[in-house]
């Protein structure tokens, strides 16, 4: 079935309280899509954002974002008390100032802890017996705030740091509240989630989500699972993720994540993956596996390393993670997510999976029509965009373009101006034979750079986009409902 969506995190909603979050404007975004004729709503990573606020650096692959719980949600069900003036009134309306959210919704969902835990703690209960990692979590967040919030391998208590049966009795018990508060929040962003996941269901949208291959150095999995990760006594990463210097980059990418033993993995037959595939499995529709092509190939840089200059490829796990995926959730929907160096062992792990690949619009006219991202290449099985969130806006791009490049796309696609581009590559997207196609909410409503989501490869400056109230129009929906019938989609 030709299917389409709008890729759009849930920070970037028009919410109240100065980020996007699981409340009315999210259920609004649903009835859009439906209304629109569009059948998928995708997002990036839901975790706690690590540093540079960057959902691809969260301190847990289980956990949520307590920043996109919806205070007005809470105060609708009559789990918190609190006067409109008292949620965080922003001074920019697409933008989030993170310090001054977390602030904010932090003293809102202590209030809702103080009012509400007692009542609601049957459920949290039955949340803690069904979801074993929020214990580990909960605890490793408030030793965490205990040691000032820094990196867990400089804790200066080394027991609780090698998680010692002694010191996690101790800490436990002296941060039994704090503890029981970040449980608390993690049920209350489960209940919201699986709320909206409901509702996208009864009309239609499936929910999109992302999964970085890899875990944050610095997260309760590392923590709590050393022996995955080739890590050294000191729980320091010996060898971390990254990528080689190209066209980009000169100095390559330098991600610093812990890289797996893959060995050990085996061994145990994949059971942490399996797991964590599982929970992803029931909190989205469809998961986009991020930098697939690690799990054939990934590139090895020593830790310490200023650069990801000096480093070098390793075979990955293969097929034999994916056979042991496909025997236990036979039934799940991947996408990999396959930008990058796709070499024939790539390719062929691609092809055994079967799993849809992706393509980018805007990375196809930068040669000639050999290009793997030209339009005119594009097969059934992909899942194809206009841009992603680590690219410019289609006219931030069609702004920057070299002139070439420009008359290149302008002449393929029917355009003459950088503003005309965003609404040309999407009538081209989706009249494509692929199977599914995804367009930023950006490039529908025709934003340029300064709508940018992320420039990889730096901190600071990024994932702060939002919509603005008002930007969805039911003129909007019937121009896209229009477009997907017109190509067949929906």
């Amino acid at each position: 079935m030709r299917s389409s969506g709008v890729l759009l995190h849930i920070s970037s909603l028009p919410s109240p309280g100065g980020i996007g979050s699981l409340g009315q404007e999210a259920f609004q975004f649903v009835d859009f899509l439906h209304a629109s004729g569009m059948s998928i709503w995708q997002v990036l990573p839901i975790g706690p954002t690590g540093y540079g606020e960057s959902p691809y650096q969260s301190s847990s692959v289980f956990a949520g974002n307590p920043l996109l719980i919806s205070c007005r949600k809470l105060r609708e069900e009559g789990l918190l008390s609190y006067e409109d003036q008292e949620e965080y009134i922003p001074g920019s309306e697409d933008r989030v100032d993170y310090d001054l959210v977390r602030e904010n919704k932090t003293m809102l969902l202590r209030r809702c802890y103080d009012q509400s835990a007692s009542a609601l703690r049957n459920a949290v209960s039955d949340f803690c017996r069904n979801n074993p990692w929020v214990g580990d979590f909960a605890l490793f967040t408030a030793v965490k705030a205990h040691f000032g919030n820094i990196m867990f391998s400089a804790w200066p208590d080394r027991d609780i740091l090698l998680r010692k049966p002694e010191a996690v009795r101790k800490y436990t018990e002296m941060l039994r509240d704090e503890i029981d508060f970040h449980i608390f929040c993690q049920y209350l962003f489960r209940r919201q989630w699986f709320a909206l996941k409901k509702y996208a269901g009864e009309h239609a949208v499936q929910l999109f989500g992302d999964m970085p291959i890899y875990v944050a150095e610095d997260s309760a999995d590392a923590w709590t699972h050393p022996e995955i990760f080739q890590l050294d006594k000191n729980r320091i990463p010996k060898r971390v993720a990254g990528v080689p210097p190209d066209y980009f980059s000169a100095d390559g990418q330098l991600w610093g994540n812990p890289l797996y033993r893959w060995r050990y993995l085996r061994r145990t037959g994949y059971d942490w993956w399996i797991s964590r595939m599982k929970g992803m499995s029931e909190l989205y529709d469809i998961i986009r596996i991020d930098h697939f092509i690690g799990f054939a190939n990934y590139y090895s840089v020593r830790h310490g390393m200023p650069n990801a200059r000096k480093g070098r490829w390793i075979v990955g796990p293969g097929k034999k993670l994916f056979q042991a995926l496909q025997k236990s959730l036979p039934d799940i929907h991947i996408v990999a997510e396959d930008l990058g160096c796709v070499n024939a062992r790539v390719q062929r792990l691609l092809d055994w999976c079967g799993y849809p690949g992706m393509k980018v619009m805007t990375f196809g006219f930068d040669s000639d029509k050999t290009n793997p991202h030209y339009i005119g290449n594009y097969r059934s099985n992909t899942v194809a965009y206009t841009g992603t969130h680590d690219n410019n806006t289609t006219r931030g791009w069609a702004e920057a373009a070299a002139p070439e490049v420009l008359a290149f796309a302008g002449k393929e696609l029917g355009f003459n101006t950088p503003e005309e581009a965003p609404e040309a590559f999407i009538r081209a997207l989706f009249a494509s034979p692929c199977d599914t196609v995804i367009v930023p909410m950006q490039d529908i409503l025709g934003l340029g750079e300064s709508a940018r989501m992320n420039y990889p490869g730096t901190i600071g400056g990024n994932w702060l986009w939002r919509m603005k109230p008002g930007d969805i129009t039911s003129d909007l929906s019937l121009k896209y409902y229009k477009l997907n019938r017109k190509t067949n989609r929906r």
